[in-house]
């Protein structure tokens, strides 16, 4: 078993960690204090080939693997979370697009997204509508001859202020006695009649990406906007989040090898009790437990990665990296922050930021108690 990346990967992280840290430092408390977000930054990365990494060579894309993806994503995250995820999930869905989408789709939503001239996003929850994604969806789509008539509200939607066009979830067949039936996956251009997103500010984290509630009032949109089969919906939303999942992951080893190198770096420097903080014992203990615990996620990452890349989608290693790594980092950060003591209060100092920013890695894409669920079941059959 080899644990070595190849010459490519490792010069894929060197590069995104040189751009990581030559562009975020500057803007990163501006971005988290004003939740706000340059776009210029977001073109940088996209003319890097940074953005839609995933995206296949004959749709314009670098056609990387997830493990790659995650490499940029830990790198990412590793100097500012936000920032990170405002530029590399700026093509939230188009997993499903190149996956299930038709030849016309493919070539009309990929290749803008690749060169940073789109922004898409994927419209899932819905204000009664989370972890029950297929029992409590009520986001309608309605046939009319060659239209979809949609009605309905989305929340929590990344991207969806900022997106062109976003790939909604919604009921086709509310009557069908199997629920994984009744929904299917609808592209919907933002510029559309009846489409309002509201931009929602006072995030706890991750300010610099944007997130919005959605309303759609009789919104129409062309039948050939369907993707995929009708009614197949919930496997295609499944499938994204098998995806997605090690990217959340990544993002939560990034977040807490911040908090490690922020901590490394304060605990040589400051003092007490006329002895630098890194000569205690238990400041030693909590440094070493903050590295062995983002090790053992990175490992659940890379595996899960690795899997997805060789062509096997193993559901409990997902959870299991996904269920990990943002409990590891929420802990990792929380003890960044009490080695800062009252400095790591202070919005001046990036802790208490990353402390911030670690917590949605609970809860998104998927929460850490759903994550548990999938590995039980999976697990006991």
């Amino acid at each position: 078993m080899d644990f070595e990346l190849s010459k490519e990967q490792k010069d894929i992280m060197k590069a995104a960690k040189e751009f990581a840290e030559g562009e975020f430092p500057d803007r990163a408390e501006e971005f988290d204090r004003d939740e706000s977000f340059d776009e210029a930054i977001f073109k940088k990365a996209a003319d890097l080939g940074f953005v839609g990494t995933f995206i296949k060579e004959e749709y314009e894309g670098p056609g990387m693997g997830i493990l790659e993806y995650c490499l940029i994503v830990e790198e990412f995250s590793a100097v500012d979370p936000g920032i990170a995820i405002a530029i590399l999930i700026s093509s939230y869905g188009a997993e499903i697009i190149q996956a299930f989408g038709s030849e016309e789709q493919k070539t009309k939503y990929l290749p803008p997204l690749v060169k940073g001239e789109a922004v898409m996003g994927a419209a899932f929850t819905e204000p009664d509508a989370g972890s029950d994604l297929a029992g409590a969806t009520l986001t309608t789509a309605v046939r009319e001859g060659d239209e979809y008539i949609i009605n309905g509200s989305k929340m929590f939607i990344t991207n969806g202020d900022r997106a062109d066009y976003l790939i909604c979830f919604v009921q086709t067949d509310p009557d069908n006695p199997n629920r994984h039936a009744r929904h299917s996956m609808i592209m919907v251009e933002t510029d559309r009649q009846g489409f309002e997103a509201n931009h929602l500010t006072g995030k706890l984290g991750i300010r610099a990406s944007d997130t919005a509630e959605l309303s759609f009032n009789n919104v129409r949109v062309p039948a050939s906007n369907l993707v995929g089969k009708l009614g197949d919906g919930f496997i295609e939303a499944m499938h994204l989040f098998d995806l997605v999942r090690i990217i959340v992951a990544a993002q939560a080893v990034g977040t807490a090898r911040a908090a490690l190198e922020e901590s490394i770096k304060h605990v040589k420097k400051r003092t007490a009790f006329n002895a630098p903080l890194s000569s205690f014992q238990s400041i030693q203990f909590k440094i070493a437990d903050m590295f062995s615990w983002i090790q053992a996620g990175r490992n659940l990452v890379y595996e899960a990665a690795w899997r997805v890349d060789s062509g096997t989608i193993d559901q409990k290693l997902i959870a299991a990296a996904k269920s990990f790594c943002g409990q590891m980092a929420v802990k990792c950060t929380d003890m960044a922050l009490q080695m800062h003591g009252g400095y790591g209060y202070l919005a001046e100092y990036k802790v208490q930021r990353l402390f911030r920013d670690a917590k949605i890695t609970e809860i998104y894409e998927g929460t850490t108690e759903i994550e548990k669920i999938i590995m039980a079941r999976n697990l006991l059959g």
